[in-house]
C-alpha cells in the first residue's frame, strides 16, 4: 500500500484514468460491431452514419493516446474502402 499522500493521490488517479479509457475502449467497439452490422445488411446509409461515428471515435481516443496511431490509421483505410464500396 502506498505511504504518501502523493501516491494516495496518484493511486486514485489511476484507477478514474482506468475507467475513462476502458469506457472508451468499450465504445470503440461498440461501434465497431455497429459498423460491422451495417456492412452484412449492406445498406448504404447506415454504412456511411456508423462508418462516420466510428472514425470520429477512434480520433478522439487517438488524441488521448488510447489508441496507436497505426490502428487508427489501419481502421479509418477501412471505413474509406467500405465507404466506397
Amino acid at each position: 500500500m502506498a505511504n504518501t499522500k502523493s501516491a494516495l493521490k496518484y493511486i486514485r488517479k489511476s484507477a478514474a484514468r482506468t475507467l475513462r479509457n476502458r469506457q472508451q475502449k468499450s465504445r470503440l467497439k461498440t461501434l465497431s460491431k455497429k459498423l460491422d452490422a451495417a456492412v452484412a445488411q449492406a445498406d448504404g446509409a447506415a454504412i456511411q452514419t456508423a462508418s462516420r461515428a466510428f472514425i470520429s471515435a477512434l480520433d478522439k481516443a487517438g488524441k488521448s493516446g488510447i489508441v496507436h496511431a497505426n490502428k487508427i490509421a489501419r481502421h479509418k483505410a477501412r471505413c474509406a474502402a467500405l465507404q466506397a464500396s
